[in-house]
């Protein structure tokens, strides 16, 4: 079993910033794509950004040159450094990674969620 934990949301005026870490742990061989999503109350989750296990990345257009991912793959965690929030970025996100697991098999896990709420 592999279980991922995210923290670092809160409550953050328009303009500021956050950083949100997601640490996996469990039964991992190795960690393939690892990413972060985002749902807002009446929408559906969507993809924020992504990194592969090469480190290469890509971003939701909303979120392009304020929002950068990282990964430690050490600690087997991964980083949203969010700069310039704004009230629409105010969300539930979710960390999910793309997870080979000691028994060999590839699975996708998500988090639980960590809340985002950028005042105006």
């Amino acid at each position: 079993q592999v279980q991922l934990v995210e923290s670092g949301g809160g409550l953050v005026q328009a303009g500021g910033s956050l950083r949100l870490s997601c640490a996996a742990s469990g039964s991992i061989l190795s960690l393939r794509a690892m990413g972060w999503y985002r749902q807002a109350p009446g929408k559906e989750r969507e993809l924020v950004a992504a990194t592969t296990s090469s480190s290469s990345t890509n971003y939701a257009d909303s979120v392009k040159g304020r929002f950068t991912i990282s990964r430690n793959n050490a600690k087997n965690t991964v980083y949203l450094q969010m700069n310039s929030l704004k009230p629409e970025d105010t969300a539930v996100y979710y960390c999910n990674a793309e997870v080979v697991s000691r028994d060999y098999y590839r699975r996708d896990y998500w988090g639980k969620g960590t809340l985002v709420t950028v005042s105006s």
